[in-house]
């Protein structure tokens, strides 16, 4: 055999070798080593189906977020409302309340007592004149604010006594005080505390 010969036949056995190992190798060996690349319909359905999968968990999800947490329902309107506020200031002895207490319901409500941390004694008054002179005593029948009304507490009229200050009562503090209604329910409101030379009426003798 001459050498172009054998040039010829060992490139051809080569070929045929590497061809038969080829074929050899496992499919998986094969698969993996080419890249997965998906294109056209298949491409499409694949990336749409998590899409849609998400889609409908959030919807379930904001669903049961909406079913589980009902917004809150309004709160009853108070039957009463406070306007502007204020306590005489004090450091010991008697004090005084005064505001506007303006109902908010058709019927009419009755304030039958008053109460506040800072005095041991609170009491509903009201001012009289007799010959001249005033005199502040209980109002037995508590304050009365018609349907729809108003009931203003003032120096020299009705208005909340403190009977026994415990605790200063300073310029600017905001006093707590709480009303108790006729049919038992409470309103509450914060009053500040003013100096005021006034609202000194005596006390009549019989209370």
């Amino acid at each position: 055999m001459t050498i172009t010969t054998v040039n010829r036949v060992l490139p051809a056995a080569l070929i045929a070798l590497l061809a038969a190992g080829a074929c050899s190798a496992p499919s998986s060996t094969v698969t993996d080593a080419i890249p997965h690349t998906v294109t056209g319909t298949a491409a499409t359905a694949a990336t749409a189906a998590p899409t849609a999968t998400m889609a409908t968990a959030t919807t379930i999800a904001a669903a049961t977020a909406t079913t589980a947490s009902p917004a809150p329902a309004s709160a009853a309107t108070a039957p009463l409302s406070i306007s502007d506020p204020w306590v005489k200031t004090a450091h010991s002895g008697m004090s005084a309340a005064f505001a506007t207490l303006v109902n908010t319901t058709g019927e009419a409500v009755t304030v039958v007592a008053a109460s506040t941390p800072v005095s041991s004694s609170v009491e509903l008054h009201e001012v009289v004149g007799d010959g001249g002179t005033t005199t502040m005593r209980r109002k037995q029948d508590g304050f009365v604010i018609p349907a729809g009304g108003r009931h203003v507490l003032q120096p020299g009229g009705d208005h909340i006594m403190l009977m026994g200050v415990r605790t200063a009562v300073e310029p600017g503090a905001e006093v707590p005080f709480t009303l108790t209604l006729k049919d038992g329910r409470t309103v509450s409101f914060m009053a500040v505390a003013k100096d005021f030379a006034g609202a000194n009426e005596s006390y009549a003798p019989h209370e």
